[in-house]
């Protein structure tokens, strides 16, 4: 087959067109600079110049693919002008699957995010839930237009099937979360929340569930690619036990909050940077859950254990 993907420079479209390469399948990739994608022409990816506003490198992306990923996306919390989640997330979303639709792409999957949820409290959700609060971050509300977005394509006839991975760990990952693994198993010790909660899934088994999705899911619909639920704190404190080193300062969360009050008034008055930015804190206060049992059912889509996922992760920054 031949598949069209976008944000294949990225940590987990990286992965989704190593595994379809390594499935014996032809890839085209959107990229805005080739010269920086020599990691994906290598692989045998062809590449093709253009970004998520070009609507004629999108119409030639479409042409002639037996499918297409959309998994470009923004991902960044505590920014002084987040507009370009806007630019990416919804626009470009919109701009990529009205692309596929106009030329008749049979199938497509999107890549969400259980962040369209916002904050769970505790509560482990399914496909069948609809957010309708006010949103932690410009991240959690981008993405949850965006996912309406697909939702509407679908309605138009586009086969679009939609994943939601939470937090993709695994080597090769940095972003945050990738950085204090990093530091952990290097001996430093981050200073993290101790409350809230993630579904963490390695980035192979999101790929995977992205090819399974694909190939089996119905058009329409949403699946949670939700791996085991923990805290960051828990998930750093596993890779120091892992790595022989020590685990990360976890701060009380009654700190934590009373913390992002205080940056929460700074930040109005000067820039900070975005690890210390009071969105930055509200969202790692927040729970992140959902149940892989839609995934794992019509999909057959499986998250290894953390423990063994971590290891993984260890092992190859070692």
């Amino acid at each position: 087959m031949r598949y069209a993907i976008t944000g294949a420079t990225g940590f987990v479209g990286g992965a989704v067109a190593r595994r379809l390469r390594e499935e014996g399948h032809e890839v085209v990739a959107l990229v805005r600079d080739p010269a920086r994608a020599t990691a994906l022409a290598d692989l045998g990816v062809d590449l093709l110049p253009g970004d998520l506003d070009d609507v004629a490198a999108l119409d030639r992306l479409c042409t002639g693919v037996d499918g297409l990923f959309h998994v470009a996306g923004w991902y960044k919390l505590g920014q002084r002008d987040p507009s370009e989640g806007d630019r990416v997330n919804v626009v470009g979303t919109r701009n990529v699957l009205e692309a596929a639709l106009r030329n008749g792409v049979r199938r497509v999957v999107y890549t969400s995010t259980l962040a369209v949820n916002s904050d769970t409290e505790e509560q482990v959700l399914d496909e069948t839930y609809r957010f309708t609060g006010e949103h932690l971050s410009h991240y959690d509300r981008t993405k949850a237009e965006a996912h309406d977005v697909a939702l509407e394509l679908a309605g138009r006839g586009l086969p679009v099937v939609i994943v939601q991975p939470g937090l993709v760990y695994g080597p090769g990952d940095t972003a945050q979360t990738g950085a204090f693994i990093a530091q952990v198993v290097a001996g430093k010790r981050p200073m993290v929340p101790g409350a809230g909660g993630v579904c963490w899934a390695h980035v192979d088994d999101v790929a995977a569930g992205h090819l399974l999705a694909m190939e089996h899911g119905e058009p329409g619909r949403s699946y949670m690619l939700a791996g085991p639920r923990a805290t960051l704190a828990d998930g750093l404190g596993r890779v120091a036990r892992i790595a022989g080193t020590q685990g990360p300062l976890v701060l009380p969360e009654r700190l934590v909050q009373a913390g992002a009050k205080a940056i929460g008034l700074v930040g109005r008055l000067v820039p900070l940077p975005p690890d210390y930015a009071a969105e930055t804190i509200r969202a790692g206060l927040a729970t992140y859950y959902g149940s892989p049992a839609r995934a794992e059912r019509e999909l057959g889509w499986r998250a290894r254990p953390l423990d063994e996922g971590l290891r993984q992760t260890v092992d190859a920054l070692r």
